[in-house]
């Protein structure tokens, strides 16, 4: 479940390291008092600002970007019943194409993604949960 002021961890090789989530822009919403959360998670796309980047990277800090999440710590409910959850918080850059902008994918990701048409990440990814 990511919200906004989230920060997570990129799990490609396009120089950033942290994003802070600004928006979700396809997810789930909820009432907490009178505010409105919107929260997203496994294959829902998200604006991001780059927190952490590395110094020769094409994309720097404070950059906005899109992403589209790939693990979250929140469990995932499956049609089978099973629950899937993973140790850390993690998206993938994308462009306006919904194609990654990284050339390699680190760690796993969810079968999720590739209901959503991410295939493409699926591709790249080193494991396939």
């Amino acid at each position: 479940m990511i919200q906004m002021q989230t920060r997570v961890d990129v799990a490609d090789n396009t120089g950033a390291r942290k994003v802070q989530c600004i928006q979700v822009l396809k997810g789930s919403s909820g009432r907490r008092g009178k505010k409105r959360l919107i929260h997203g998670g496994v294959g829902d796309i998200a604006i991001g600002s780059v927190r952490v980047a590395l110094p020769s990277s094409d994309i720097k800090k404070g950059e906005k970007v899109r992403m589209v999440i790939v693990r979250t710590k929140y469990p995932t409910r499956r049609k089978d019943g099973s629950y899937v959850r993973f140790d850390t918080n993690a998206v993938v850059i994308i462009d306006e194409e919904n194609n990654p902008r990284g050339t390699r994918v680190f760690g796993a990701v969810a079968r999720e993604l590739r209901e959503r048409n991410f295939t493409k990440i699926i591709s790249l990814a080193e494991e396939v949960w």
